[in-house]
């Protein structure tokens, strides 16, 4: 390979020509507009070609033998590092056919040999600025494309947080409940997952439903911060009066999220999950739960998971009217709640994948050890 010294800042063009003649012409010609690298026939001349800094053009001669020309264009053309980069094919003027067959290989341009200067430079031109404008484009889409991702991942962080203090003001108004909602969000995203390879879940439980499902898990309680501190926040057993207080939670819950729906005026896939959560998430599979007394596939699929990751969070965790229940006792409990109060698939996926819950409890702990 030869290299002409030149601008560092001009663009440099490879040439692969079939004769020592035409590149001799080539060179005189270009070498003061643009670096120039010249390939010599042999195996080693698309290997060359790849070689970086890639150049921002090709010329290559249709008759070029070792290797084809035209097979030299058709690997630049169509190789993923080389794609982007316009070739033009060197053809002689009486070889009609060759130029459609360039061109169906995906060289951008054909110049007839014995070249007219004048032509291969305007060509040359016009192609390389093409490429620039299209390396522009590019990198700004580029760009952009970046700065939306950006974007995109400050707001959800944003949301993150304020869904978080949102649900921490309903829960801390709860004494002892403390990391119950971080709690929350991992066992039901564990579910959903194990879940989601079951043939009734799998079209429900989609990944970006999964996603969806861990971040509004938080306000599946919202409606707490409605309820009145003298019920909320008694210690021991409710009356039977005071716990049809505190069951309104979900409607309460149900009818925040529903009037911030309307406010938003579309529709909102987060705040429907969250939506459903808030409202069902009470519900029992056999129809003795609240507010609506749901059965089976009433039920939304993402409150049937919190219902059971809710309930299990209750019974390991100490509350001021009860002590924490060991683990094994609750698998237990749960395990005896299949087919009445949850959906007998969760529970089973649940027995799978208890120890994980465990491990998730142990990691967002409040004191004592649950």
């Amino acid at each position: 390979m030869e290299s002409i010294p030149s601008d560092a800042n001009l663009p440099t063009l490879l040439l692969a020509v079939a004769t020592p003649g035409t590149q001799e012409s080539l060179q005189a010609l270009l070498r003061e507009r643009y670096r120039v690298r010249s390939l010599v026939s042999g195996a080693s001349v698309l290997e060359q070609c790849f070689q970086t800094p890639l150049p921002d053009l090709f010329l290559i001669d249709a008759e070029l033998t070792d290797p084809n020309g035209f097979a030299l264009c058709e690997h630049l053309t169509q190789d993923r590092r080389t794609r982007g980069i316009p070739v033009l094919v060197l053809i002689p003027r009486s070889a009609v056919d060759d130029e459609a067959k360039a061109f169906a290989l995906g060289a951008v341009d054909c110049i007839a040999k014995p070249f007219n200067p004048v032509t291969l430079l305007a060509r040359l031109r016009t192609h390389l600025t093409l490429k620039a404008s299209a390396d522009f484009l590019r990198d700004k889409n580029a760009f952009l494309e970046g700065e939306v991702a950006r974007q995109t991942r400050d707001l959800n962080a944003v949301q993150d947080v304020t869904i978080l203090a949102m649900a921490s003001l309903a829960e801390f108004r709860v004494a002892g409940t403390g990391n119950h909602i971080r709690r929350i969000q991992h066992y039901v995203r564990a579910l959903a997952w194990k879940l989601s390879s079951h043939p009734r879940f799998r079209e429900t439980l989609t990944v970006p439903a999964i996603g969806l499902l861990f971040r509004a898990a938080p306000l599946h309680d919202i409606g707490k911060a409605g309820i009145p501190d003298h019920i909320l926040l008694k210690k021991g057993r409710l009356t039977p009066e005071e716990f049809e207080v505190m069951k309104t939670h979900t409607t309460i819950g149900c009818d925040a999220l529903s009037n911030a729906q309307a406010a938003l005026g579309l529709e909102a896939p987060f705040l429907a999950m969250a939506r459903q959560i808030a409202c069902s998430h009470q519900e029992k599979w056999d129809g003795t739960g609240y507010p609506e007394g749901l059965a089976g596939e009433q039920i939304p699929v993402a409150a049937r998971i919190m219902a059971l990751a809710d309930v299990y969070d209750a019974l390991i965790t100490r509350r001021d009217y009860k002590e924490a229940m060991p683990h094994a006792e609750a698998v237990r409990i749960i395990e005896s709640a299949s087919g009445q109060h949850f959906d007998p698939d969760i529970v089973t996926a649940f027995l799978q994948i208890h120890e994980q819950l465990y491990a998730v409890a142990l990691t967002y702990i409040d004191s004592p050890t649950p």
